[in-house]
């Protein structure tokens, strides 16, 4: 008798349905001409099949799913709720594995093909055109962003169990841990024994190709101002040029400055973002100039989220925030001073931590019901660092609904 195996999880295949229904309507709407998907990214193939297979998947507009190997396929086989499993050892097997189950790649009246540009190589994509020269390809990265920004009941439940044990994690347990004189990579390391503790899985995923992530962003003081590669509003030294994240050894958390921890919590492959401030100090000598910018932070946070109801405009919210910090006076340090600015309010965030909706310019999509979003207003503040809030919220039929806790005041630390 072959040995059980054990299987932490398995996606119920009435979930996966309603993902690749939502994936066919946006194909319908937006590629009407595509006969199907292949997929290549990981963390697509992970949404769409339930294991995070080594391979491609075929989503056809009409018929059956297949998930295709390099290998793992008898992993493949204990995680998925796909039927249609099989392993393949060049690109030139597809069509003869699909045709063999009835789910040809490409049907008489179809001459396209739709692939995730975004989640193979220029080599892979070669490779491609070059073992299936008569098929034409074309991108539908934005059918599989677009079906992975609005997330199922299934997907929510696991968004809001993580965003509760985050806001438990920043702001009732690390402040117990933390004392002034401490190095950046000393919180960082408090952190990380915390997130750990409750479920952090202890990877962050980035959608942007190239971009990577660990633990996130912790600022002491003027580092909050560091110039910073991260696509973000918090800058930081970092650990190393050659690993720009968590804290920087080098730098101690002075009496009488922010910390900023803007740190992902991740939770069985889903993430929710938060940043906590605290103040090394009595509540009663944080300058003026901090507290008013922490509040008008916290201001545009809820205004913004107020608005975050199925219809709205992500550009006109983005637009809004604007106006609101440029009349307190915040202009120049709202999402970031200098160079280090950022375009952007707030950002889609499930599977990866980047994604879709973005509130930013020319994001005129309206939200929908069951969109996620990480709004996170920030203000860098010259000589002294940075502030702000940021939270993860899950758009509702009503008011959207703070996933990462309601509270958002700076924390001090005596």
């Amino acid at each position: 008798m072959s040995k059980i195996l054990p299987v932490i999880e398995k996606i119920p295949a009435e979930e996966l349905a309603i993902r690749h229904t939502r994936c066919r309507e946006l194909l319908d709407r937006f590629m009407p001409d595509v006969s199907g998907m292949l997929v290549f990214s990981r963390i697509q193939l992970y949404h769409l099949t339930g294991t995070l297979a080594n391979g491609v998947f075929w989503l056809p507009k009409e018929g059956t799913p297949v998930l295709m190997a390099r290998h793992g396929v008898e992993r493949c086989r204990l995680e998925s709720s796909i039927k249609e499993i099989h392993a393949f050892r060049s690109f030139s097997d597809i069509e003869q594995i699909l045709s063999g189950v009835g789910s040809p790649l490409l049907p008489a009246e179809a001459a396209d093909i739709g692939v995730d540009f975004s989640g193979v190589t220029w080599q892979v994509g070669d490779l491609l055109r070059k073992k299936l020269p008569h098929i034409s390809f074309i991108p539908c990265d934005k059918i599989l962003t677009a079906g992975r920004a609005v997330k199922t009941e299934w997907e929510l439940k696991k968004l809001r169990l993580a965003g509760a044990r985050h806001h438990k994690a920043v702001y009732h347990d690390l402040p117990k841990r933390l004392h002034i004189g401490m190095t950046e990579r000393e919180i960082a390391h408090v952190s990380w024994e915390i997130f750990f503790a409750k479920g952090h899985c202890g990877m962050l995923r980035m959608n942007t190709f190239g971009e990577d992530v660990f633990l996130g962003h912790i600022a002491a003081g003027e580092s909050g101002n560091y110039p910073s590669h991260f696509n973000g509003p918090l800058g930081l030294i970092g650990e190393h040029p050659a690993t720009p994240f968590m804290g920087y050894a080098g730098k101690v958390w002075r009496n009488n400055s922010p910390l900023a921890v803007d740190i992902g919590f991740a939770l069985e492959g889903y993430h929710t973002d938060k940043t906590q401030v605290y103040w090394a100090g009595a509540k009663k000598n944080v300058p003026d100039v901090v507290r008013n910018a922490h509040e008008i932070c916290i201001e545009i946070q809820n205004t913004i989220a107020e608005e975050l109801r199925p219809g709205s405009i992500p550009s006109e919210l983005y637009q809004k925030s604007l106006k609101m910090a440029e009349r307190a006076g915040f202009e120049d340090g709202f999402m970031a001073l200098g160079a280090n600015k950022v375009k952007f309010l707030g950002h889609g965030i499930g599977l990866g931590v980047d994604e879709h909706p973005v509130i930013a310019k020319s994001f005129d999509e309206p939200l929908e019901k069951g969109n996620v979003i990480a709004l996170e207003p920030k203000i860098g503040i010259p000589g002294i660092g940075m502030v702000g809030v940021e939270n993860t919220f899950e758009v509702t039929d009503g008011a959207s609904v703070c996933l990462t806790g309601d509270a958002y005041d700076m924390i001090c630390i005596e």
